[in-house]
């Protein structure tokens, strides 16, 4: 089991030297990876919020060993030429550290329809999987064809490539228990479900949901072997209690553990608090 951090792009964690400064306690605390959300706007009241990619590149400039990424990017409403820029520099500057978490975006209302574009599920998700496809081409700096419903890419290569090949690790992200993302998840390295309790919206992972999203992606996939099942959650910062929180889901089958934080008032400091306790191992 590895352990990261997940922090929002928004409220006090929207100062991207401020960000820096959690990743680089992330990484000095024994952490395994640090993430970050990706919101152009928040559909929950107006919020101060800051560009993933930069957030990324000063973390990725203050850490050496941990892994980044976003959880997760809307790839639907971003140009998979300037997304695969984006990615393939971060990954260069990063040394090959990025993961590259993608999904459909939420709420759609707020990520699509602020903008007049689509918002129908079945549309969001058709130019979701176009644009990966579209990107890990780039990404081989190999020639690129491509013409989709959505997207189109005519004749064209992109160098340089990501340090990591054939490409940056991929994690769909979904929120359970929705299905059909696992099957989408399940072409590619990994899956980031949001298990949340809906009477309160915190996370809520149990084992037996774990279990459940294991067995599905390995229906899926026939194996499980170098795949990853991340789950979200929050534990205290006492060492034995978070380890009991913990490890009867890594026994469910997740392979990683990231402690979610919200965009709520007093947050940065409780996640400083939990960074610095380290991991539960």
């Amino acid at each position: 089991m590895r352990y990261g951090i997940c922090l929002p792009n928004l409220g006090e964690f929207a100062e991207p030297r401020q960000v820096g400064e959690l990743a680089r306690r992330t990484e000095q605390a024994g952490w395994d990876g640090f993430f970050v959300w990706d919101h152009v706007v928040f559909a929950f009241g107006p919020q101060d919020v800051a560009d993933p990619w930069v957030l990324l590149t000063v973390a990725a400039t203050t850490t050496e060993r941990i892994k980044l990424g976003p959880l997760v990017t809307a790839v639907a409403r971003r140009r998979p030429g300037t997304l695969a820029r984006q990615t393939t520099t971060l990954d260069r500057l990063s040394g090959g550290r990025l993961v590259f978490g993608a999904g459909l975006g939420f709420t759609l209302e707020a990520e699509f329809g602020t903008w007049g574009e689509p918002i129908e599920p079945r549309t969001v998700a058709q130019r979701l999987d176009e644009g990966l496809t579209v990107l890990t081409g780039l990404w081989s700096g190999k020639t690129v064809d491509f013409h989709g419903e959505h997207l189109t890419a005519a004749e064209v290569v992109f160098q340089p490539t990501p340090v990591q090949q054939p490409r940056p690790p991929v994690w769909i992200g979904c929120n359970w228990p929705n299905r059909r993302p696992l099957e989408r998840a399940a072409r590619w390295e990994g899956v980031a479900p949001m298990i949340i309790d809906p009477t309160d919206g915190s996370w809520a992972p149990t084992p037996a949901a774990v279990t459940d999203v294991v067995t599905t992606i390995g229906e899926h996939r026939g194996t499980l072997d170098g795949f990853d099942v991340v789950v979200t959650g929050r534990t205290p910062d006492e060492q034995p209690a978070a380890r009991d929180l913990v490890e009867p889901i890594a026994e469910a089958g997740a392979t990683w553990w990231l402690e979610g934080f919200r965009p709520v008032p007093g947050e940065r400091e409780t996640a400083l608090r939990r960074i610095d306790a380290g991991p539960p191992r």
